[in-house]
């Protein structure tokens, strides 16, 4: 089951990091920090750590706050299934584009974006900021993804580290794009957000079937299967 838990872990992180929204971003900065093409790569692998950390304590303190509580610990252990099951048909909705367009959470973050100059000192410190930046589908990945599902295996680090790691991969990939193949990007980005588009699908209609499982199952006590 941990296993399970450490993949599902890994594809949020990779579902959050090829997201339009965060996609766009990172493109953007990875290309902005580093004007020099031999800098991509380690501004690449800086900027994904940035916001691996962030995602990783976000993760740390949320979850570990929840289970330090006894009395929540406790409500989690009992209730923990039957709030499963709402939340994975919410976050299935969010990726499938159903509610939550348009919604964001900067933190003022464009208007950093458009003032900081570029350089590759400012990759890490860049991603972790950019880190906040929520939009709805990578806010629902997370929130709505990731800390459910460190709150029932009460892993408030593997987990959320995992997660991190994925958000990054992408990033590293399209660093290592940008360095040997710049003029391809455009193209790689098209494409990638054709394949984001029926990969969101696909994971949003997932959610929202195992979701209803969830709830006819521990909800409604019916038995399925």
């Amino acid at each position: 089951m941990i296993w399970l838990s450490i993949f599902t872990a890994l594809w949020l992180g990779i579902l959050t990091a090829i997201s339009p929204c965060p996609l766009a971003t990172n493109i953007a900065a990875i290309s902005f920090i580093s004007r020099n093409t031999k800098n991509t790569i380690v501004s690449g692998m800086l900027y994904a750590f940035g916001r691996t950390v962030v995602y990783v304590l976000l993760g740390f303190i949320i979850s570990g706050g929840l289970l330090g509580s006894s009395e929540i610990s406790r409500f989690l252990q009992i209730y923990m299934n039957e709030i499963l099951g709402p939340l994975l048909i919410v976050l299935g909705l969010i990726l499938l584009g159903w509610i939550g367009s348009g919604m964001s959470l900067n933190f003022g973050v464009d208007k950093l974006q458009k003032n900081i100059t570029g350089g590759i000192m400012w990759a890490m410190p860049i991603g972790s900021l950019f880190a906040l930046s929520f939009c709805p589908v990578s806010a629902g990945l997370f929130f709505g993804g990731l800390i459910p599902l460190t709150l029932k295996q009460e892993s408030v680090f593997v987990l959320p580290v995992v997660y991190g790691i994925g958000t990054a991969l992408p990033v590293v990939i399209f660093a290592f794009i940008m360095a040997f193949g710049s003029t391809y990007v455009g193209k790689a980005f098209n494409r990638l957000s054709v394949i984001e588009l029926w990969i969101r699908n696909f994971a949003g209609g997932a959610f929202v079937l195992v979701g209803i499982y969830y709830c006819l199952v521990h909800i409604y006590g019916m038995s399925v299967g």
